[in-house]
């Protein structure tokens, strides 16, 4: 049994290393591990804040982003809407100045034919008059070829002229 339990003397120069060893390693050991864990502790907290605060500002990033997209679309909505309003005014401008157009070209098209269906109906009383004073004048030779039949015509010309 005296392997298992220890001498007086064991126990006091055991007990004595073990104070000096705490001791020392209070003095040397303990301190830097404490500071270096309070260190450690500073730097977790600090970076736990950091991350709160990037967090925060992400959010807010965030909140910033989605209102300047929905602004973005709606831009794009009015500027969409103007576009098909503006390219129906075109449209229906065009049409407009095309119809006026199209009753010009066809007032100026209805003088041109007036014009042309006066100066045709004025030719062709012209030519009727003188195919009529042809024809007049081809029978009233063949009808005044003899002397007699000229004789005539002059006495019934007078008496005709006499009656009136």
């Amino acid at each position: 049994m005296e392997l298992i339990t220890p001498g007086i003397g064991q126990l006091v120069w055991g007990g004595l290393v073990f104070i000096i060893l705490l001791i020392l390693l209070k003095k040397f050991a303990w301190n830097p591990m404490l500071t270096a864990v309070n260190e450690r502790e500073k730097s977790i907290a600090e970076s736990i804040a950091l991350a709160d605060s990037t967090k925060a500002e992400m959010k807010q990033l965030q909140a910033q982003n989605e209102t300047l997209l929905r602004d973005a679309r709606i831009e794009r909505d009015n500027m969409i809407r103007e576009a098909s309003e503006t390219g129906k005014r075109l449209i229906q401008e065009s049409k407009d100045a095309a119809k006026v157009q199209f009753d010009k070209i066809v007032a100026e098209a209805q003088e041109v034919i007036k014009s042309e269906k006066a100066a045709a109906i004025a030719d062709l009383k012209t030519q009727v008059a003188s195919l009529s004073l042809e024809i007049a004048e081809k029978v009233i030779k063949g009808e005044l070829a003899s002397n007699d039949k000229q004789k005539a015509l002059a006495d019934k010309l007078a008496g005709e002229i006499s009656l009136n």
